[in-house]
């Protein structure tokens, strides 16, 4: 239970704030120095208030255990005796703050952000105290073995976790060359469980390849006409049809550990078999003379079908699990290989000497492949066709048939080529206002991402749990984009509403509704290392896209808090809504809430659907590789008629699993019946149906090959602040592509960019202290307030763009 809080010395941890500021967050330092001085703390054990995990709200209450730096928390204290654990935080690798008015604790651990309560002051200075004795000794003794940092495991049995200790004490007694040579060999132990995972999976191939050895030596025993009269009374064919169905794939979560049951003259082969498609296997011809005793009961075809399954669930899983481990490998060779890299301007310099000697050569492999690609094989899950698509080379025909029988085709037979095109059909080629005009655009920014030092820590440090939209941040913290341009960005994939607008299917409408509303969120999946400029007070911007069909403006309605409107229009659907951010930092992660409701209506139907944002978290904030998720519940509804809803939800990740960005959701009746089911992950592609049948509605466009220089952008984000010299005379002068700030830093100019920045937040200063003292509000230009209290177009940017013609109307000077 709670006991006196121990005498810390200079190498303890402090607050970052007075005590006296008791209404805000306050961040607990850590460590100041190794010590060999600091005593391990007594255990501390109580009820503390939790804040439900995801999607639950409120809080419950739930035991805690601190010792020895590490906090265990299960529903009673007997649940932490038998070890059954909730969850556990290693204190000393979190980051802790607190807030003393309302006797709350916050630790941030990357993965997950912990929101604990104390109901008395007394218990929570007391918890205070021991979770800053505990996490000094945690951290203390993490600086003084670096390598044993990763060896707390939370969920290990009690037998492996006494290895772990014998391996530690045996560790702590090496010298400093075995020391790096441990720690060396420690960060290859993911690659060496890569290995294991894909002798696994061989193991499992064969397995499989026997298992459908057999299936085929009983399909040829019910099926040949020379069985016994008696099988031939038994098994009628009714029975055989039913037999011969599709089957149903089950997943019951657990390995399949026990032996397979096969003929034993298959099971004593070893034949040579095609690791991607066991159909491709060397058959014996005579396997079913070989094989005179046949498993007696139909019965068998179907266990063996489930054992099938299990076995090709096995080997998903497993693969899975190695693309995951070989993409953080990936990632932590790219980040050692960047260090001593030279600047990317000299890496697109050479780029672009080569470029220019080989343009009279023929079309590069990567152009060549990509339009290859389109006609392959149809795909299914997305971890396998992650591999480049230059490696579909045009020059052999094989590979466009080789598959068709693989397992992963197996997805969908009926998966078109047009069902997963992202091209637009021949009606989208018409732009609203007439004509389509070609207008070739760029394929890359001016200039790459210059490389950043900026201290996250130090801006970050004293703004736990605040709005960081009211927080200044340097400007190479930016991408050369607005917030304005990534409203604009969720239309990459307008041509599903296009869709939509053609389905008679009310059901299926919906479904293609439901994808557009997923795919806004593919463009962030390379976007977490960097934010949009925040649109100042007034700032407009517009996309004319004739090639896609659509028009779209928007405008920065409201500063505080910061509000953005945008409305885009078309012959198949009209587009619009209004967004506000509050961004929360919490020690290692950044939570963006996201407020305000998307709209769509569809012209040919009457349709007006609507729906709501989810939550997205940008994880290592701070260190490491980031990246984003997005989580919760998207619900979509057609206000016009109740025929039909639909609920998406975004997974949130979990650490025991390795799938990551993945929605599931179901379209219903008015009765809750579920007519559709949908599936996939937000940043790739969207299924309809379930497997081995499922249909692919959505996939996401390639990644252009040097995306990671240039700020993770899609080729639809490259073309979004072009500014076209015929352009420059038709846009306002506030649209966002004349903002010098963020064409300084698109051109890589991050001093011009940084004091351009200031100026311009400077300007809006100004001007909104003009308007407080003559005791006047802002009116935005182009949208207006309606009755329920959202921001819409009043219809007139795209008259008076065309006539007077926005160089004869005066506009604020934002700039």
């Amino acid at each position: 239970m709670t006991s006196p809080s121990p005498t810390h010395s200079d190498n303890s941890s402090s607050s970052s704030k007075h005590d006296g500021n008791q209404d805000s967050w306050e961040i607990i330092e850590g460590l100041r120095g190794v010590s060999a001085n600091i005593q391990e703390p007594d255990r501390q054990e109580g009820f503390l208030l939790k804040r439900r995990k995801w999607p639950m709200k409120g809080w419950h209450k739930r035991y805690f255990l601190l010792e020895k730096g590490i906090l265990k928390y299960a529903k009673r204290a007997a649940d932490l005796k038998k070890g059954k654990l909730h969850g556990c935080i290693d204190v000393g690798l979190s980051v802790m703050s607190i807030k003393k008015k309302a006797m709350c604790i916050d630790l941030d651990t990357e993965d997950n952000i912990f929101h604990l309560k104390v109901k008395s002051q007394e218990l929570f200075e007391g918890w205070v105290s021991k979770l800053r004795h505990h996490r000094v000794f945690r951290q203390n003794e993490i600086a003084t073995y670096p390598h044993e940092r990763h060896l707390f495991y939370p969920h290990t049995s009690p037998s492996l976790n006494e290895s772990m200790k014998k391996r530690s004490t045996l560790t702590k007694q090496t010298s400093i060359h075995q020391s790096k040579l441990s720690s060396w060999l420690h960060s290859s132990m993911d690659m060496d469980k890569c290995c294991k995972d894909l002798e696994e999976c061989e193991s499992y191939l064969l397995e499989l390849n026997l298992l459908l050895k057999s299936m085929e030596v009983l399909h040829r025993t019910y099926s040949a006409p020379a069985i016994s009269g008696l099988q031939a009374s038994t098994y009628e064919l009714p029975k055989k049809e039913k037999r011969q169905r599709k089957w149903r794939s089950k997943n019951n979560g657990k390995e399949t550990k026990s032996t397979l049951q096969v003929p034993s003259c298959i099971s004593s082969q070893s034949p040579r078999f095609h690791a991607s498609n066991p159909n491709l296997s060397t058959t014996d011809s005579n396997a079913q003379e070989l094989c005179p005793e046949s498993p007696d009961s139909p019965t068998e075809v179907s266990r063996l079908q489930q054992d099938f399954c299990r076995l090709a669930n096995n080997i998903h899983g497993r693969l899975k699990s190695t693309l995951s481990t070989m993409l953080a490998e990936q990632d932590r060779l790219r980040q050692t290989i960047e260090v001593q890299a030279p600047q990317p301007a000299q890496v697109m310099g050479l780029k672009t000497a080569y470029a220019s000697e080989c343009s009279g050569g023929s079309h590069s492999l990567v152009h060549q492949a990509s339009s290859e690609s389109k006609a392959s094989i149809p795909e299914s899950i997305s971890e396998f066709f992650d591999a480049q698509e230059y490696l579909l080379s045009s020059s052999s025909s094989e590979n466009e048939v080789s598959d068709d029988d693989s397992y992963i085709s197996d997805i969908s037979d009926s998966i078109s080529m047009d069902t997963c095109s992202n091209e637009g059909n021949s009606e989208r080629q018409n732009s609203v206002s007439g004509a389509v005009t070609l207008v070739r655009r760029r394929s890359t920014l001016p200039s790459p991402r210059p490389s950043s030092s900026v201290s996250l820590w130090n801006i970050l440090r004293n703004n736990i749990g605040k709005d960081l939209s009211k927080v200044a941040m340097p400007v190479q913290l930016n991408e050369p984009i607005n917030t304005l341009q990534r409203l604009c960005e969720e239309l990459e994939y307008s041509e599903l509403l296009d869709t939509a607008n053609q389905t008679q299917d009310p059901y299926q409408r919906m479904v293609y509704v439901a994808t557009f509303a997923v795919s806004a969120y593919a463009s962030t999946h390379h976007r977490a290392g960097s934010k949009p400029f925040n649109p100042v007070l007034g700032e407009t911007y517009e996309c004319d896209r004739p090639d896609k069909g659509f028009r779209f403006i928007a405008e920065q309605v409201k500063h505080h808090p910061p509000v953005s409107a945008c409305h885009s229009d078309s012959q198949n659907f009209t587009f619009w809504q209004d967004v506000r951010w509050k961004n929360k930092f919490w020690g290692k992660s950044m939570e963006i809430v996201q407020m305000g409701t998307t709209h769509v209506t569809l012209p040919a139907f009457g349709d007006h659907y609507e729906w709501n944002k989810v939550t997205s978290c940008i994880h290592n904030i701070l260190s490491g590789q980031r990246w984003i998720e997005h989580y919760g519940e998207m619900a979509i509804k057609n206000i016009n008629s109740d025929n039909c809803q639909c609920k998406i939800t975004f997974v949130k990740a979990n650490s025991w699993s390795s799938s990551v960005n993945e929605i599931e959701g179901v379209v219903t009746d008015s009765k809750g019946k579920v007519v559709h089911s949908i599936f996939g992950k937000w940043h790739e592609s969207v299924f309809q149906g379930d497997p081995p049948t499922a249909m692919c509605i959505w996939r996401a466009n390639p990644m252009p090959s040097d995306q990671e220089q240039y700020y993770g952008f899609t080729q639809f984000a490259m073309e979004l602040n072009e500014l076209d010299p015929s352009l420059r005379l038709r846009l306002p002068p506030t649209d966002t592509r004349f903002r010098p700030d963020q064409r300084f830093l698109e051109e890589g100019n991050v001093d011009g960019a940084e004091e351009q920045k200031q100026r311009i937040e400077q300007l809006q200063r100004e001007r909104r202290k003009v308007l407080q003292d003559n005791n006047m509000t802002h009116k935005p230009r182009f949208f207006k307030k309606s009755n329920n209290d959202t921001w819409v177009s009043n219809n007139t940017y795209w008259d008076l763009r065309r006539e007077p013609g926005f160089s004869k109307i005066d506009f604020p000077v934002l700039w």
